[in-house]
């Protein structure tokens, strides 16, 4: 078994570029989609949950507590573009490109182009499915980012298993 299936650490692939958190705090590329938090533009309490398929490019955006974007009615709203360029600035347009299956005629597209690519396609609307799942992992990463630091165990995470053991 190699050794970092036996660690309790994961390793984290640093951002490709720094970005602020305001407008998007939560990008993720997980169960075949390009998700995330963005906060909306009109209302600083609310935030919408916004999802793109892989290879289908099938868009879905609406509020934490499911209610729909006005913006995503046949197209990508303005939620979703600021996902993508967030996307970007966090894992690289390449790999962006690769998760989504992303057709672009650039070796190393940018947001834009990405986004250009996707609604060539003209995708459909998604399901509203995956909002709750995406949402609560966007909460439990906030509670994470108020902990002090420390070197000791957390203790919700005590069940990984350790990578020394003591006799």
């Amino acid at each position: 078994m190699p050794v970092w299936e036996r660690s309790s650490t994961a390793r984290v692939v640093p951002p490709a570029r720094p970005r602020k958190l305001a407008k998007v705090p939560f990008v993720e590329l997980a169960d075949g989609r390009l998700q995330g938090v963005v906060s909306s533009g009109s209302d600083t309490g609310r935030v919408y949950v916004s999802s793109i398929a892989a290879g289908t490019y099938a868009f879905a955006c609406s509020t934490n507590n499911n209610r729909p974007c006005g913006g995503a009615r046949g197209s990508f709203c303005n939620h979703l573009r600021a996902l993508v360029t967030e996307a970007v600035l966090q894992y690289g347009a390449g790999r962006v490109a690769r998760y989504l299956k992303a057709d672009t005629p650039d070796a190393e597209p940018g947001a834009a182009a990405l986004v250009s690519a996707m609604i060539a396609t003209r995708p459909a609307q998604g399901d509203t499915s995956a909002a709750a799942p995406v949402f609560s992992r966007f909460l439990r990463h906030l509670a994470y980012l108020e902990l002090e630091p420390t070197t000791l165990p957390v203790p919700e995470m005590h069940w990984f298993p350790p990578t020394r053991a003591v006799a």
